[in-house]
C-alpha cells in the first residue's frame, strides 16, 4: 500500500496505547525499526537515536502489567540491539603481542606434518575467533605475513560451518621448515583483517574496524613432539599428576594475553558509552521493581541487564575492570529462578554456568587457579605440559572460548555437562576429559569431529546408551545422509560381519577420521565386547582402551 515506515510506526504506537498486549504491535514496531535503521532513515541512525525513548516506551507497560509477556519480547529485542556492534572480532591464536617457541609441541602438536604438507615441513596454526558466526574470512579479507615461511597460498576453514557457511571459528594453517629457522633470531608475524565488508556475520553485520596481531617466533633446541610422547605414554587424569603454579613463563604469558584479550586496531567504540549509561538506567529502574515485587522474568531481565553492561563497558573502556561486575548479584538471580520456574531449570543452570565461567576465567589471577601443570613421574617420558583443569564446578554448560584458545589438556570431568557446544574452537586441544557427566548419547559430543589435534579422550561414566530412545542422537548426521554415505559402505567392508554396526552410526560419525590413541569409555551402557570391537577396528591410531593396550 506504499505506507511509509513511520506512518506504520505511529500506528504500532497508537495500538500499544490502546492495548499494550497487543503481541503483534510489538512485533511490527522491531521490523519497522530495523528497517527504517538499515536504511539509516534520519531520526532512527545511528540506533543511539531511538534507544532511550524506546526503553522508556516499553518500560510504561512493563511495569504496569509485569505479568504480560508481549512487552518482555519487544524489551529483549531492545537489549539486543543495544548490545550489537560491528566489532566481531574477539580473539585468536596466536595472541597479540606474544612470542612463541615453534620448537615447543605446545604450538606444533598434531599440526606438525598436516595432510597435503610436503616432508619435512610443520604446520603453525592460526585462529580467528568471533562474537557471531561469520563468512567471507579468505586471503582477500585477512592477510598473513610471516618472516619464517612463504607460504601464502592459506585456506582459511570454518570450524564447524552451518549450512549456509558461517562459522564463529575460522583455521588456516602455515607451513614453515624449522631446519631453516636461526635458534639466535626471532622472526616476526602478523595477521591482518583490513576494511572490508567482505566479512560479514550471520545477523547482517559487516566488520568494518580494521586491525592486526602481531607475534614473535623462535627456535629453540628441538624436543620431542607432544604429540609423540602420546603414542607411547598413557595420560592419567588422577589429582597427583597435576600440579599448581608451575606453569613455565611463555604458558603464563598466553594466560596474560588471553585474559587482556587486546589487538591494535580501533578497540575503543565511542557510541558505546551513551549505551552504557542506557543500560545502567535500565538496570536501575529494574532493581526497583524487585524491591517491591517478585518478578520471575524481571529477574531474567536484570541478569541479562548486567550482563550486557559488562559487554559494553568493556568494549568501551580500555581500562575496564571486569571484577568490578557484580557476578555475585547475576549468580544469585539465576539461583533464584531456578527455585521459582523449575520446568525451564536447565535454561537457568546453562545461563549460571556461563555467568561462573566468566567470573572465574575473565582475570588472570582467578584462571591460573585452574591452571595445572601435568607431569607423570613414573612415566620414562617423564613429560610435563599445560593444563586447565574444570572439574567439580557442577558445569551443565561451557563458555568463555574466546579465552581457552591456548589450551592443549582440558578437565571437563564431574560436572553436569550434556553438550560441547563451543569447543570445536580449541583448536590446539589434544586431551580431553569429559567421565562422570551426563552426555546420553554420541550425538551430544559432535564438536569432538574437529577437534583434529584430539588424541586422548576420557567419556567414561556418562550415560550413553542408557536410554533406547534418544531424539538428541538425529542432531548427528545419519549414515543414510548422502554426505557419508560412502564413508558408511567402507565402514561395512571392515570384516564386521559378527557386529550389528548400523547400530553404532553415531559413534560411526563422531569418530570416524580421528587420531586417537587413547580412549575410555568404561561405565556406559553401550560398551560391550562387541562395541570395543567395533572401536578396534574404526580407530585404528589407538593404543589405550579402558586401561588395555590395543593394537
Amino acid at each position: 500500500m506504499n505506507i511509509p515506515a513511520e506512518k506504520e510506526l505511529n500506528y504500532t504506537t497508537d495500538m500499544i496505547n490502546d492495548n499494550f498486549s497487543n503481541y503483534s504491535a510489538w512485533h511490527n514496531r522491531s521490523m519497522l525499526l530495523s528497517l527504517l535503521l538499515n536504511k539509516k532513515v534520519a531520526g532512527f541512525y545511528p540506533k543511539e537515536t531511538f534507544l532511550k525513548e524506546e526503553y522508556e516506551f516499553v518500560r510504561n507497560a512493563l511495569f504496569t502489567d509485569p505479568d504480560d509477556q508481549s512487552g518482555w519480547f519487544y524489551h529483549l529485542w531492545l537489549l539486543d540491539q543495544t548490545v550489537k556492534v560491528d566489532n566481531l572480532f574477539v580473539s585468536s591464536w596466536p595472541p597479540n603481542g606474544s612470542n612463541i617457541c615453534a620448537s615447543d609441541p605446545l604450538v606444533l602438536n598434531q599440526y606438525a606434518f598436516p595432510p597435503g604438507s610436503a616432508s619435512g615441513f610443520e604446520g603453525f596454526p592460526i585462529i580467528l575467533y568471533f562474537n557471531e558466526g561469520v563468512v567471507g574470512v579468505n586471503s582477500s579479507t585477512v592477510t598473513v605475513e610471516c618472516e619464517f615461511t612463504s607460504d601464502t597460498n592459506l585456506v582459511w576453514i570454518p570450524v564447524p560451518a552451518n549450512r549456509s557457511g558461517y562459522s564463529t571459528t575460522w583455521f588456516t594453517c602455515l607451513n614453515f621448515s624449522m631446519k631453516d629457522m636461526l635458534p639466535s633470531r626471532h622472526y616476526r608475524g602478523k595477521v591482518s583483517i583490513a576494511l572490508s565488508e567482505g566479512i560479514v556475520s550471520s545477523s547482517g553485520v559487516c566488520y568494518s574496524r580494521p586491525f592486526h596481531i602481531e607475534f614473535g617466533v623462535f627456535v629453540s633446541s628441538p624436543v620431542p613432539k607432544l604429540r609423540e610422547g602420546l603414542e607411547t605414554q598413557r595420560i592419567y587424569w588422577s589429582g597427583e599428576n597435576f600440579h599448581a603454579t608451575e606453569l613455565h613463563s611463555e604458558e603464563l604469558d598466553f594466560v596474560n594475553r588471553f585474559c587482556q584479550l587486546r589487538t591494535n586496531g580501533s578497540d575503543k567504540l565511542e557510541k558505546n558509552d551513551m549505551n552504557v549509561d542506557i543500560i545502567a538506567e535500565e538496570i536501575s529502574y529494574f532493581r526497583e521493581l524487585l524491591a517491591e515485587m517478585e518478578c520471575k522474568i524481571g529477574k531474567l531481565t536484570l541478569a541479562r541487564l548486567l550482563m550486557a553492561h559488562d559487554a559494553l563497558s568493556s568494549t568501551s573502556h580500555d581500562t575496564y575492570d571486569q571484577r568490578t561486575l557484580p557476578y555475585k548479584e547475576i549468580l544469585e538471580l539465576y539461583s533464584d529462578l531456578m527455585k521459582m520456574d523449575p520446568p525451564h531449570i536447565h535454561y537457568y543452570k546453562d545461563e549460571y554456568s556461563l555467568v561462573f565461567l566468566k567470573q572465574e576465567l575473565s582475570d588472570k589471577e582467578s584462571l591460573l587457579r585452574y591452571c595445572y601443570q601435568y607431569r607423570d613421574s613414573s612415566s620414562p617420558q617423564n613429560r610435563s605440559f599445560a593444563s586447565l583443569r574444570l572439574n567439580g564446578l557442577s558445569l551443565s554448560r561451557i563458555g568463555c572460548i574466546e579465552r581457552l584458545l591456548w589450551v592443549q589438556m582440558l578437565d571437563l570431568s564431574e560436572n553436569e555437562l550434556r553438550s560441547i557446544e563451543g569447543l570445536e574452537a580449541m583448536q590446539l586441544l589434544c586431551c580431553l576429559n569429559l567421565s562422570k557427566n551426563k552426555f546420553s548419547s554420541f550425538s551430544s559430543l559432535e564438536p569432538l569431529r574437529q577437534l583434529k589435534s584430539l588424541q586422548v579422550l576420557d567419556i567414561s561414566y556418562n550415560e550413553i546408551g542408557a536410554h533406547p530412545i534418544d531424539t538428541r542422537r538425529y542432531l548427528c548426521t545419519s549414515p543414510l545422509s548422502h554426505t557419508i554415505g560412502s564413508d558408511w559402505k567402507k565402514t561395512q567392508q571392515l570384516g564386521l560381519s559378527d557386529v550389528d554396526i548400523s547400530t553404532y552410526w553415531d559413534a560411526f560419525s563422531i569418530f570416524k577420521g580421528a587420531n586417537l590413541t587413547q580412549l575410555d569409555i568404561v561405565g556406559n551402557p553401550i560398551l560391550d565386547e562387541k562395541f570395543k570391537y567395533f572401536l578396534r577396528k574404526l580407530l585404528p591410531t589407538m593404543k589405550w582402551l579402558d586401561n588395555e593396550k590395543s593394537g
